[in-house]
């Protein structure tokens, strides 16, 4: 009876199995249909991604892009330079000589030609391009894309305007017909990733284009109000000026500048991004120059010590250093004030702050909010023109001479109470008095931070300074209250700058 009992047990799992497996076997094939589906629907994506073709690009926005070629006139050499010293004997005799050996051409006035890009953006012939490119240019001719419907001559232009901070010049032709132009796109939409075309005069072979993806945003070479956008697209020689565009067919950028140890595209390439770019073209088809926004401070970045030693939550907005005469000064900002807000936009750092202010038109009443001595404040502030501001400023005599105090060590520096002969030595003016540092112990924080001999300390706690008592006094009290470090205000020829230092030391 046991063997038979077991059968049937066996028989009945056997069933039991088989059915499940027919319950199962549906359902995976539809999870295998389902799977199969996502991975079509990401090779279509993917396609979509990535076009077969940028003909139909070229094709939209070729006709809008010119060769710019410039002329200039070089003055000639008066004389066999080089060859002679100037006044010898034999100076008459190599003139004589170059002249008859057609070397005389050397004497006269000749003329250079370069070349670039550019690109039009209204039907009425206005032109952008790079301000190196037509820079003391005595003429300017802008070739047009073969085509019907397209000046079938090059045409000269005229410079309207140029900003040498963006290096962006604003072009004008006068054509015989409507022109084919471009818009500017939203850089700022741009992402690192973003498939984008260039295209342009490359070393003189005349409307090219190359293809790449936006390597990274926000890069800056060397100005103020630089904000480039860095592609792979090769750029070359004579792809200056020309325009970067996205797959949409807008101008996201400005070809400026490539990295390259031998003058040749290496896969990275500069762009100065249209939202910078329109906002100066703007500018210079209305007034034929620039006109930025001017607040009137020195400022540098607050850093984690500075910001632990001021009592700010995190490292963000700009330290104002000094306030000259100017819309800040009248306006109420201090130096020590950060300024954490300007027209209602965060500031993240001075870099932010300076593009915020140079964007800003002028005249214009802004709120600007600041952390002064623990809590924040709002001023209202009507910003100048920054290409009026004066930027030299003569200090006030003073009859007042500081007395010798005797030297002491703090916070890894030697310092003392300045006086006359260091005044003099050191150049510092009249009107400005503090604690001069005679030395630094090279193994402080001081030393790393870059304090050096002869820089002036004139606030500590953002308080004057005008004894060794005073900077005492403000050690203890910044201890007092539980900071882990004290904020000096330190100058060097003339130049202020905060740096916060460790109480420890």
């Amino acid at each position: 009876m046991q063997p038979q009992a077991k059968t049937n047990t066996n028989n009945k799992a056997r069933a039991l199995a088989s059915q499940r497996s027919e319950q199962v076997t549906p359902m995976r094939l539809i999870w295998l249909a389902m799977i199969s589906t996502l991975v079509l629907l990401a090779q279509v994506a993917i396609a979509q991604a990535r076009p077969e073709s940028l003909a139909p690009l070229a094709d939209k926005v070729s006709r809008a892009v010119v060769n710019i070629t410039t002329t200039t006139v070089v003055e000639g050499r008066s004389g066999p330079q080089g060859i002679v010293p100037e006044g010898s004997p034999f100076e008459d005799f190599f003139r004589e000589f170059q002249d008859r050996n057609g070397g005389g051409d050397g004497e006269r006035p000749r003329r250079s030609s370069a070349l670039g890009s550019g690109f039009v953006i209204s039907e009425d012939g206005y032109i952008v391009t790079n301000n190196h490119v037509i820079e003391e240019a005595d003429e300017i001719e802008i070739e047009f894309f073969p085509g019907e419907g397209q000046p079938a001559q090059p045409l000269p232009a005229k410079v309207v305007g140029t900003d040498p901070n963006t290096d962006i010049a604003l072009l004008k032709v006068e054509a015989p017909m409507p022109l084919t132009f471009v818009k500017f796109g939203d850089s700022d939409l741009s992402r690192v990733g973003d498939w984008v075309v260039a295209m342009g005069n490359p070393l003189g072979q005349g409307f090219s284009l190359s293809a790449g993806i936006v390597s990274a945003r926000n890069r800056e070479l060397s100005g103020s109000y630089d904000d480039y956008i860095q592609t792979d697209a090769a750029i070359n020689r004579g792809n200056s000026g020309g325009p970067l565009f996205n797959m949409d067919g807008q101008v996201v950028g400005v070809n400026t500048a490539i990295l390259s140890p031998n003058g040749g595209s290496i896969g990275i390439g500069f762009s100065m991004a249209s939202n910078v770019v329109s906002k100066v073209v703007n500018q210079l088809k209305e007034f034929g120059e620039t006109r930025r926004g001017w607040l009137g401070v020195r400022i540098q970045d607050v850093t984690k010590d500075v910001a632990e030693a001021m009592g700010l939550d995190s490292a963000k907005g700009a330290l104002v250093t000094d306030v000259p005469e100017g819309p800040a000064k009248a306006a109420g900002l201090l130096a020590g004030d950060v300024i954490l807000s300007f027209d209602g936009v965060d500031v993240k750092d001075t870099r932010g702050l300076v593009r915020q202010v140079g964007n800003t038109e002028v005249g214009k009443a802004v709120r600007v909010r600041v952390f002064r001595e623990g809590k924040t404040e709002t001023l209202r502030v009507t910003l100048g023109r920054r290409e009026d501001a004066q930027r030299q400023s003569t200090p006030e005599d003073d009859d007042e001479t500081p007395p010798e105090t005797a030297e002491k060590q703090l916070l890894g520096l030697t310092i003392s109470r300045l006086n006359d002969d260091q005044r003099s030595e050191l150049s510092i003016p009249d009107d400005m008095d503090g604690l001069v540092i005679t030395s630094v112990d090279e193994a402080s924080e001081a030393w790393e931070k870059g304090m050096r001999a002869g820089d002036l300390i004139t606030e500590a706690g953002q308080q004057k300074l005008t004894s060794i008592s005073e900077l005492e006094a403000r050690i203890d009290e910044a201890k007092e209250a539980g900071r882990k470090s004290l904020l000096l205000l330190v100058r060097r020829a003339g130049e202020p700058r905060f740096v916060a230092l460790n109480l420890s030391e």
